[in-house]
């Protein structure tokens, strides 16, 4: 009978349970390694990543650095490319200023807006031209009357890229109502301008900084400098990868230490 009752003795819930326990620890050190893995990767592609940055900042300078081109060479070039983005440009037209509409902004900690104006070619054509930036309360254009040049002007400036779509769904939806645009949709803006969509060109000029009359709008507000933090969030990552590894480490050594006879 002895042996019927060690039988059922191994088949009770309390052997049961502590199998399960003595099982637990390697779950949770199999859960540690899945954790391990996931902090090398993240490292990995914030490093990754860190030389994409890199590589685009530096191809940015470059471009930005190289002569300007005129406008037939920039169109001809963005058709071929699809790229128009800070190419320096120089060119001219008349700027229709009842017409210009209004990104919102910020510019050196002030809040306002960028002053999106079409400038009309001797073609009869038209491209947008951002001429900078303005403070809230300039937003209306007889604030900044002298700002306001007439006739035929000569521009220099970036080739920028118009956007196919709305950046993040946490930016507002364009109101043109009110002339506040949020992300610069092209079609959007020459719509409100009541312009012939056919005849505006497919991207966007920032002017430079060339001083305006008043003072309004400050040009040259193009942003070079991108944020490249990957290295700080790759040294984050390996460094909570280090840690749990020295856990893990530490604690497979105690449980191998105390099965030594």
């Amino acid at each position: 009978m002895a042996p019927a009752r060690d039988a059922m003795s191994e088949g009770s819930p309390e052997n049961a349970s502590n199998r399960v326990r003595g099982g637990a620890p390697w779950l949770a050190l199999g859960i540690g390694l899945a954790a391990l893995l996931v902090l090398v990767g993240l490292g990995t592609w914030q490093v990754e990543r860190l030389f994409w940055k890199q590589n685009l900042l530096a191809k940015m300078h470059d471009m930005i650095s190289s002569e300007p081109r005129s406008l037939a060479e920039l169109e001809l070039f963005a058709a071929k490319t699809g790229d128009a983005d800070y190419i320096p440009v120089t060119l001219a037209g008349r700027y229709l200023h009842d017409r210009e509409s209004h990104f919102l902004a910020t510019w050196k900690g002030a809040a306002g807006f960028f002053v999106y104006t079409p400038l009309q070619l001797s073609d009869g054509r038209y491209v947008l031209v951002n001429r900078g930036f303005v403070p809230y309360d300039r937003k209306e254009p007889a604030t900044r009357a002298a700002g306001q040049v007439e006739g035929d002007v000569n521009i220099a400036g970036l080739g920028r890229n118009r956007l196919t779509e709305k950046p993040s769904a946490l930016v507002p939806d364009n109101d043109p109502a009110k002339n506040v645009f949020y992300w610069k949709d092209l079609d959007a803006m020459a719509a409100h301008m009541g312009l012939d969509r056919a005849a505006v060109l497919p991207f966007f000029i920032d002017a430079d900084d060339t001083p305006n009359p008043g003072g309004l709008p400050i040009g040259g507000v193009t942003l070079i400098d991108l944020p490249n933090n990957h290295l700080q969030y790759a040294i984050t990552w390996y460094g909570l990868a280090a840690a749990l590894a020295a856990v893990l480490g530490a604690w497979t050594w105690r449980r191998m230490a105390g099965k030594r006879p």
